[in-house]
């Protein structure tokens, strides 16, 4: 038989036997093994020592946590009664400050956390760093410091807030709020009567439960006039994560919505009260 005559369906063989390249159920690639080192063991890169591992992993957590936290998430808790009954005692919040970048601002009805305008805090109610743990935290700016407050942003720069109308209610550019759903059960709008106008990158905040709140009302005679820089604050409340039987979002009431944008626009903050 010439190879002519032979099928040329059938693989060509010869004295090696038949090539396996030309096998219909070979691939079309061949496969190597990996080389094998003396001892039978694989050779591989040469691994770090397991105290090297740990500091680098440790390294990476804390800038994750630095970053986190200068971008995007804080967490706090709450120190006191004043912004009950939606944010209770001991409460663990998470503030968000994706909603302020890129020129973003506090909106009316935001819950805000910020830093002491100054003198709204004394030395008790500010956290210290008393043991090895929170001091390292603290180096890191993972253990807050300097003292914040937490309350609600009743007007924006421009505004001018009032209290009260005839049926005891906050006056927004001359819009009434309906403050039933955050007010705490029994507490008034305000036992304080103040007419104010908010200068262009402040607020005026004040507490949901307005007879225990030292909020703006209340250092109305300060240097300050009791309105909060746009720059004090850390970020707006979106959560509470801690207990989980109190765990929630937070939303923006919609009493705000119908409020229009104020044109005051006042050298400093302050009013008259009384």
């Amino acid at each position: 038989m010439t190879s002519e005559d032979r099928d040329p369906d059938l693989p060509a063989t010869g004295e090696e036997g038949p090539r396996s390249s030309s096998l219909p159920w070979a691939g079309a690639a061949a496969v190597e093994e990996e080389p094998v080192a003396e001892g039978g063991r694989e050779r591989g890169r040469k691994q770090l020592p397991l105290w090297l591992e740990t500091v680098l992993l440790l390294g990476t957590a804390v800038v994750l946590a630095v970053l986190i936290k200068a971008l995007l998430l804080q967490a706090f808790y709450i120190p006191s009664e004043s912004m009950e009954p939606g944010l209770v005692r001991n409460d663990r919040i998470l503030v968000q400050k994706v909603s302020y970048w890129g020129g973003g601002t506090p909106q009316r009805g935001d819950v805000v956390v910020f830093s002491d305008p100054g003198g709204w805090l004394d030395e008790q109610q500010v956290p210290q760093a008393r043991n090895v743990v929170a001091k390292t935290l603290e180096t890191f700016g993972l253990f807050p410091t300097g003292g914040h407050l937490v309350k609600r942003v009743i007007g924006v720069g421009g505004d001018r807030v009032k209290c009260c109308d005839k049926q005891g209610r906050l006056r927004v550019n001359g819009t009434p709020l309906e403050e039933q759903d955050y007010l705490a059960p029994g507490s008034k709008p305000s036992l304080i009567t103040f007419d104010v106008e908010v200068p262009r990158g402040y607020l005026w905040v004040m507490g949901d439960n307005r007879g225990e709140s030292a909020d703006s009302r209340v250092h109305l005679g300060d240097p300050g006039g009791g309105c909060v820089p746009v720059d004090d604050v850390v970020g707006k409340v979106f959560a509470v994560v801690w207990p989980l039987g109190h765990a929630k979002v937070l939303h923006r009431p919609s009493t705000f919505d119908a409020v229009a944008g104020g044109d005051s626009d006042p050298d400093q903050c302050g009013g008259e009260r009384r």
